[in-house]
């Protein structure tokens, strides 16, 4: 039977009577006359339960009479031989039969999937097959993974006359028998015994048999991983599947992190740690990945490519969302080829919606005197598509202030978004306060790519290297005080051109008022509350009851955050309240 796909490739299913013959008569005959039959997934058998088929996005019980022991054994007197991993075949198709068993060792369940040969899958990543670079294939099961690795093969050994071997544990790609399945074209297939095996039979392949090219679907252990490394630094082209959606969770996987470089905790020198702004003790990808591409299946028409691994893994570690490549196909057939933007990891802004009555938010203050925060009354995050297109309006308008951005173009005339390398700066808290404000900023750590470096001045002060090398390059130079929320604020609006110079510097703590311990310490609070909950998380926070003097200063000591903040309760309890932008 051969069919059109989404894809516009020939979709031949292999056989489905094949299939269909080794279930009971019942069960054949409602699936020989279903409307949708071309449509089927597979069918379920578990003991003492309706049948059901399972088709794309749905499934329907086949009968209202439960499985019995001679349905299941009907079913396999007719398939092949069950190996270690309780798979079976029938022999020159690709179906597969997976049994459960019982803590006896009986079987009590059987699902029963289709094998399809899908031609035309791969013309979505064409290029990068021809690249002769290994690929990783990531995606949820039944997504395709499969069928992708089984016409890859057959592209690289038919049409690129490679020397093809696939390392097939559990006969799915060849399909089961002796003689492998037309699906694969000229590529060879060595069968794995046992699943244990698999390691021992990749090594086997590349030592016996001279392969340009090895396939290998369901990388999924220890040994696998280290089998796999071995055979690409003997420059062998590897193409193989992994359990994981994403790269992400590879990485959280320590048995399979290894494929993409694999993880390591280092400690940065002093110079190193303040040229990131970050901790001197990072995580850091361990080696060269063994997969130099990978592909994320999201759906069949929609695939994410990561052209450099290694580089998507670095972004990932330092915090950066990767920004892949994104291939899809039209009812055409036509290959779409988009480049996603991700922002920087950061958390998450709300959108500025002015202080709500103070009716509608909870009391949060706690007898045992720490801060916490407030949890919105009904509030929700916004949709991040919504809220990354209001922060596009904000960059072309105005930011999360009102302050209206008239140019399109940075304070020297650059190109907005503009390009800050920050020396002995927090990064964490720089990003959070571009997110926050809604400023066309991006941080680089390439001078070359700068247009402004922004640096801490009592450090500036210690670095002439830096100071030559902005200066030959003609790259201005912003000084701030301090690492600290206002003061990276304060910076970054006078940098755009947003900050009205009349506006005095953040007074130090230690000079409002007298010194006395209680106002210190009232400050204190409420700079900690500022810059650890209510900027970063976008929550409202309450103080501890003040007197009103000291609620006074911590009024006006907000007011240089650019927030609001309002008193109530009654006198001795009467305290503060903090409101994000």
């Amino acid at each position: 039977m051969v069919e059109s796909s989404p894809l516009n490739p020939q979709l031949i299913t292999d056989n489905l009577d094949q299939l269909l013959n080794i279930l009971p008569l019942g069960l054949r005959t409602q699936l020989q006359n279903h409307p949708q039959q071309r449509q089927l997934i597979e069918v379920v058998m578990d003991l003492g339960r309706q049948p059901e088929a399972r088709f794309s996005g749905r499934a329907e019980f086949l009968s209202a009479e439960p499985i019995t022991h001679e349905d299941l054994d009907f079913c396999i007197e007719h398939v092949g031989q069950f190996s270690g991993d309780n798979r079976a075949g029938i022999e020159r198709t690709l179906h597969r039969i997976s049994a459960m068993r019982n803590r006896q060792g009986q079987i009590i369940g059987l699902t029963c999937r289709v094998g399809r040969a899908v031609l035309g899958t791969t013309d979505i990543i064409r290029d990068l097959i021809e690249s002769q670079r290994s690929i990783l294939l990531l995606g949820r099961p039944g997504v395709g993974k499969t069928t992708a690795l089984r016409e890859i093969a057959r592209v690289l050994a038919d049409d690129l006359h490679k020397r093809v071997v696939i390392i097939d544990t559990s006969n799915e790609i060849a399909g089961d028998g002796d003689i492998p399945h037309p699906a694969i074209g000229l590529a060879r297939r060595m069968q794995v015994a046992r699943p244990e095996l698999q390691h021992q039979v990749m090594i086997e392949a590349v030592e016996n048999h001279m392969p340009e090219v090895i396939v290998i679907d369901e990388i999924g252990t220890e040994l696998e991983a280290a089998a796999a490394r071995t055979i690409a630094e003997r420059g062998v082209q590897l193409i193989g599947t992994a359990h994981g959606n994403r790269i992400e969770n590879l990485l959280k996987n320590p048995t399979l992190s290894d494929l993409v470089g694999g993880i390591q905790s280092v400690t940065l020198g002093d110079d190193e740690a303040r040229r990131r702004g970050s901790q001197k003790s990072v995580l850091e990808r361990k080696a060269p990945p063994t997969f130099e591409i990978a592909v994320e299946m999201l759906e069949q028409a929609r695939w994410h490519v990561h052209g450099d691994v290694a580089q998507t893994v670095d972004n990932l570690l330092r915090g950066r969302l990767p920004n892949p490549q994104i291939r899809t196909v039209d009812d055409q057939g036509q290959v779409q080829m988009t480049q996603e933007l991700s922002p920087i990891l950061a958390p998450e802004p709300r959108p500025f919606e002015g202080p709500r009555p103070l009716a509608e938010v909870p009391r949060g203050w706690r007898s045992s005197g720490r801060m916490q925060p407030v949890p919105l009354a009904g509030g929700s995050m916004p949709d991040p598509q919504e809220f990354q297109s209001l922060l596009d309006a904000s960059w072309q308008q105005q930011d999360l202030f009102g302050n209206r951005l008239e140019t399109a173009a940075g304070p020297n005339g650059e190109d907005l978004p503009l390009q800050v390398y920050p020396y002995a700066v927090s990064r964490s808290q720089l990003e959070q306060v571009i997110t926050t404000l809604g400023l066309p900023i991006v941080l680089t750590k390439d001078l070359d790519d700068a247009d402004v470096v922004l640096a801490v001045r009592s450090h500036l002060k210690h670095h002439s290297k830096l100071r030559n090398l902005a200066k030959t390059r003609q790259v201005p130079i912003h000084i701030i005080k301090s690492s600290t929320m206002p003061q990276i604020a304060r910076g970054l609006r006078r940098l755009m051109h947003m900050d009205d110079p009349s506006t005095p510097e953040l007074m130090d703590l230690n000079l409002l008022g007298s010194n006395s311990n209680d106002e210190i310490e009232a400050l204190e609070e409420a700079r900690l509350a500022v810059e650890q909950i209510v900027i970063p998380k976008q929550q409202p926070v309450e103080l501890l009851p003040r007197s009103a003097s000291i609620r006074k200063m911590q009024h006006e000591l907000i007011e240089h955050y650019r927030l609001q903040s309002r008193s109530f309760g009654e006198d001795p309890h009467r305290r503060l309240r903090i409101f994000p932008a």
